[in-house]
């Protein structure tokens, strides 16, 4: 097979990323333009000589980095469902209305998902869990969607990045080839000032000019109180997911735990339900049926045929990642620029832009931490900057930039989950927006980028 040259491979991925990007921008699911490119870009294969191995073995190399979550989120869609119906996202609502300060909902979202995420160490999980009732109960005080999906996220995001449990943050700190509380430790020189901002920015924009409508809320309580079981066992699966994380039982055994507890909850509530019904409760998900559109709406939700839009679109992302490094066109585009960087602002910059390049040429967010890691390491030590510089920049550039790529693995996810499309609450993930753009800040100024000594 020909090598395609510096200039096919920056060409090539400015088309795909024109293609991607005015698809979704045209109201488009992203598979049909994702579809669109990976055609596209096995016929350019074919002309340049690539064999149908070669071109099957990328798509496969690709598909099999998501196989664990995909599985993940397979689980997530069950539990989702039997959360609903064992009452216990109906009774995290109930209680919520009554805990939370309506006046500062928002940043309380913000602040909640942050400890449960730090708690936790799984952004999914606590989007689905904590963040699916947080969600309804910001729908029902009329609260702009997007704004609460935003603030969900950022919390469970800054959760996520900051917690020893992630996989994301692990992996950076394994990449980068530093101790893992040294990575965590050093995360706050731009971690804490993008959690400041955030918390901040939903001060000042969670306030709004709608007052709560507080007759929707107490119809919303008394429709909840009715239809669903609201108890004290609502808080057996929620407690089971942080004792589960203080043993650091990985994701999938955690998730089968709660799914067989809150199962049994099911049963207690509702001795007499069939097998069947749970079967299929679990395959299509929890339909609401209390006649009130607005919590229809909210709790109709969960099961593993509703994943199936985000696994779909997660294989073929990755299918077209795969052969985009199969052909050597990301890695073609990214030589030049690293044998040219000899200044830490500008490889600090330069870093970040590769972590968001692979974000939106690939759609995964390990890849996005793995490649610039890769790549970008020998030119860390070229200009004196500690390993531990290198994990900061590929955690904040990467990981945390996919929950904004409307075709990425985590963007698709949480719009899926919160049924809020990426681009309506991308505005308001300050969070991911805040991190990079420190960081490449601290790249210039020095403050708090770690040498080697």
């Amino acid at each position: 097979m020909k090598k395609f040259s510096l200039k096919e491979s920056v060409v090539m991925l400015i088309i795909l990323l024109v293609i991607l990007a005015g698809g979704v921008q045209q109201g488009l699911s992203p598979e049909t333009p994702v579809l669109t490119v990976i055609a596209l870009l096995i016929l350019v294969a074919k002309i340049h000589g690539a064999t149908w191995e070669k071109i099957h073995n990328g798509i496969k190399d690709g598909i099999s980095t998501a196989l664990i979550p995909i599985f993940i989120f397979i689980l997530i869609g069950v539990l989702i469902a039997v959360w609903i119906k064992a009452g216990i996202i109906p009774a995290l609502m109930v209680v919520g209305f009554k805990l939370i300060s309506i006046k500062f909902f928002v940043p309380s979202v913000f602040l909640v998902c942050a400890l449960v995420g730090v708690s936790i160490g799984s952004a999914f999980t606590t989007i689905s869990t904590i963040g699916i009732a947080l969600f309804g109960m910001g729908i029902t005080m009329n609260i702009n969607p997007a704004l609460v999906a935003g603030a969900i996220l950022s919390g469970a995001i800054f959760g996520d990045k900051t917690s020893p449990l992630s996989d994301s943050t692990n992996l950076a700190s394994a990449i980068a080839g530093t101790d893992l509380f040294a990575h965590i430790k050093n995360l706050m020189w731009t971690t804490i000032p993008a959690f400041l901002v955030s918390l901040l920015v939903f001060v000042l924009i969670g306030r709004g000019k709608t007052a709560p409508d507080f007759t929707k809320i107490e119809t919303t309580v008394k429709v909840l109180e009715s239809h669903f079981s609201i108890s004290w066992l609502a808080a057996l699966p929620v407690v089971l997911m942080f004792v589960c994380a203080w043993f650091k039982i990985p994701a999938i055994p955690t998730l089968f735990i709660n799914i067989f507890v809150s199962t049994g909850i099911i049963f207690l509530h509702q001795p007499h339900v069939a097998l069947t019904e749970l079967a299929t409760l679990m395959e299509q998900g929890f339909v609401s049926q209390t006649h009130n559109k607005a919590v229809d709406a909210l709790l109709t939700r969960g099961g593993i045929a509703n994943m199936m839009g985000t696994v779909s679109l997660i294989v073929t992302t990755l299918a077209l990642g795969g052969l985009l490094m199969e052909l050597g066109i990301i890695q073609t585009a990214m030589e030049p620029l690293i044998k040219r960087l000899k200044k830490p602002g500008n490889l600090v910059l330069a870093t970040i832009l590769s972590g968001i390049g692979v974000n939106l040429f690939v759609g995964e967010q390990y890849l996005s931490v793995i490649l610039p890691g890769r790549a970008f390491k020998d030119a860390f030590g070229r200009v004196k900057l500690a390993p531990l510089a290198l994990g900061r920049v590929l955690e904040d550039g990467g990981s945390v930039i996919n929950y904004l790529i409307p075709w990425g693995v985590a963007g698709s996810f949480a719009a899926s989950t919160l049924g809020v499309p990426v681009l309506e609450f991308l505005p308001f993930v300050i969070f991911a927006w805040m991190s990079p753009i420190l960081s490449v800040l601290s790249g210039f100024t020095g403050i708090g980028l770690k040498m080697q000594k």
